[in-house]
């Protein structure tokens, strides 16, 4: 029998995708999971697997096309079947959804131009500028000097980290040697984005990237419509970061723990006890998920992308460890899967790594919260009347007082301090 292969919706807010490349030529066989295509969203850039097994009987859709959520994109039939294409165009309604997408493109098309030809009418009016005044923004920007200390400089040679990853905490931004001890303990960032420079006398416009336009749209829509509160809690993470430099001792690079992948398993495991911070909320009807997801905030070129762990509750921390670098390194080769981005039913957001002590993160609808993740710090502490020195994380709830309210969240706060403080618990 044959079936019709649609766009598909990846995310809360996808509205449409552009058809990339083909990864399968029409009459090929495929079996149901592989990969027929990688498309385009305002995200990423995605793999479309086959939910059939068969032939690949007729490309819908061109490379380099952009279609809306659920427009056919191809004919997946038996080998040897013949079709009837319009028959089946027909009855799936597909033939229906083209005639719309068309009109709905062509009416896009006249308001592009005609926003085009404005700014273009507005560029001719500007004068053009000097030559002596163009030699001089280009040779305005020189290379950055990486301010570092001689211990820091060595230590950072030794363990192959590049200094331009990290930010320094010393007099004037200097990186000192807490910094890259620091980066060893809880990794950093692979590559620090290029940062936008300023040139004295000039303006720069530009459009706004799909990926930057869709993250303001939804956090826009989010802060607006969900009635946020915040809670704050501190934990102490001596024992966690101890546990981790135990661990990543004995396993292989590639299973090597992150703090983060603590995180995810404490979160996951503090959740099943709090369902009403691991629902969403859709109009009247809220929804307690039965599986909990955690989605990851990850730094992508003009904003963020949200990979998800799923059932992290039931996973060992290595698994998690592997899951997830595994999806970070396909978010940065832009070669995301559906399942990668799916499903999310509560949302981390770290930035410990960048050495921010806390602050607040906005709710990824429909979710009903994010836990937002500061740096861990050695810091003066006051223990039974004595001054000591110990590590403290700080993490911020962001909940929807839809769904939840201020006493259950700081009972969920508490709750995943038996994980974060009591490391073992993770392994139970």
């Amino acid at each position: 029998m044959a079936n019709i292969v649609e766009m598909p919706k990846l995310g809360f807010d996808m509205a449409e995708g552009t058809l990339v490349k083909w990864v399968k030529s029409e009459q090929d066989k495929v079996k149901k999971g592989e990969v027929l295509a990688e498309i385009e969203t305002d995200k990423a850039t995605v793999e479309v697997e086959s939910s059939f097994t068969g032939v690949l009987h007729k490309h819908l859709a061109e490379e380099g096309e952009a279609l809306p959520v659920g427009s056919p994109i191809a004919v997946i039939a038996e080998e040897g079947e013949d079709v009837d294409l319009d028959a089946l165009l027909e009855e799936t309604g597909a033939e229906e959804k083209k005639k719309e997408e068309k009109e709905e493109k062509k009416e896009g098309k006249e308001k592009e131009e005609k926003e085009k030809a404005g700014k273009e009418a507005e560029a001719e009016k500007k004068p053009e500028k000097g030559e002596k005044q163009k030699e001089e923004e280009m040779g305005a920007g020189e290379e950055d000097f990486i301010k570092a200390s001689p211990v820091a400089k060595r230590i950072a040679d030794e363990e192959g980290i590049k200094l331009s990853n990290l930010e320094g905490t010393g007099p004037g931004g200097r990186i000192v040697k807490r910094d890259v001890e620091k980066a060893i303990e809880e990794g950093v960032p692979e590559e620090k984005p290029e940062k936008a420079k300023i040139t004295p006398g000039k303006d720069e416009t530009f459009e706004i990237s799909k990926l930057r336009a869709a993250i303001g749209n939804r956090m826009q829509g989010s802060w607006q419509e969900i009635p946020h509160f915040f809670i704050t809690t501190e934990y102490d993470v001596g024992e966690m970061l101890k546990t981790r430099k135990q661990l990543n001792r004995e396993l292989p690079d590639e299973e090597k723990v992150s703090v983060n992948d603590f995180i995810i398993r404490a979160s996951a495991l503090a959740l099943k006890e709090y369902p009403n911070l691991n629902a969403s909320i859709s109009g009247k009807e809220l929804t307690r998920h039965g599986d909990i997801n955690i989605g990851v905030a990850v730094a992508v070129e003009n904003g963020l992308l949200t990979v998800v762990v799923k059932n992290a509750d039931q996973k060992p921390l290595r698994q998690i460890s592997v899951e997830a670098k595994a999806m970070i390194e396909r978010v940065k080769e832009g070669k995301v899967r559906n399942e990668d981005i799916e499903g999310s039913t509560f949302t981390i957001s770290n930035l410990g790594m960048y050495n921010v002590e806390d602050f607040v993160a906005i709710i990824n609808p429909p979710e009903a919260a994010i836990l937002a993740i500061g740096t861990a710090k050695e810091v003066p502490i006051v223990e039974d009347g004595e001054l000591g020195i110990g590590w403290r994380m700080k993490c911020t709830l962001s909940a929807d007082h839809r769904i939840t309210d201020g006493a259950e969240a700081a009972e969920f706060m508490q709750h995943l301090s038996l994980f974060l403080e009591q490391p073992w618990r993770l392994f139970a």
